[in-house]
């Protein structure tokens, strides 16, 4: 057993647990934070994606120790209150949503992507989100979403639909 002390979306926090823990347990056991999703355990999904340090990293195969003094964001953590993110917006007005069980992951996959590549070409969206799979096959939303969040798109006209 271990304590181990990180910022998770941007509050102190500490944990007495085995450093080979994966984060995804942590968060989601012990700080009940349960938008990080468990898809295959392998890292291999990318439901589980969590920002380190900004970037995106697979909390299913992220040993706990690894995020130890490291700034950890979750999706709850990346709304300011009542106020979405960017590109949480932008998941909702391009109906990136679907089933929603990939969408924590994609979300926090594409505002990495953001931060280090602010004006993504087409192929580049691709290329970054490639990792993050979703099975309900929302691929065209959700690059249309980060186009959109990237400034790429214009804003839905009330009483459109995006196609």
């Amino acid at each position: 057993m271990a304590t181990l002390r990180f910022t998770v979306n941007g509050k102190a926090r500490s944990v007495d647990t085995p450093g080979d823990r994966p984060l995804l347990d942590v968060l989601r056991e012990d700080f009940k934070l349960t938008g990080v999703k468990y898809g295959c355990g392998e890292g291999q999904c990318r439901a589980c994606t969590v920002l380190i340090n900004g970037r995106a990293a697979p909390s299913c195969i992220t040993p706990v120790r690894a995020a130890g003094g490291k700034s950890i964001t979750t999706i709850e953590g990346l709304s300011n209150g009542e106020a979405l993110h960017p590109v949480q917006q932008a998941f909702a007005d391009e109906g990136a949503l679907q089933c929603g069980y990939c969408t924590p992951g994609m979300i926090l996959t594409a505002t990495a992507l953001l931060e280090r590549t602010p004006h993504p070409t087409p192929e580049q969206i691709v290329e970054g989100m490639n990792g993050n799979l979703c099975r309900c096959c929302g691929y065209p939303r959700i690059i249309a979403a980060v186009q959109r969040a990237a400034g790429h798109r214009p804003a839905l006209r009330e009483g459109t639909n995006g196609e």
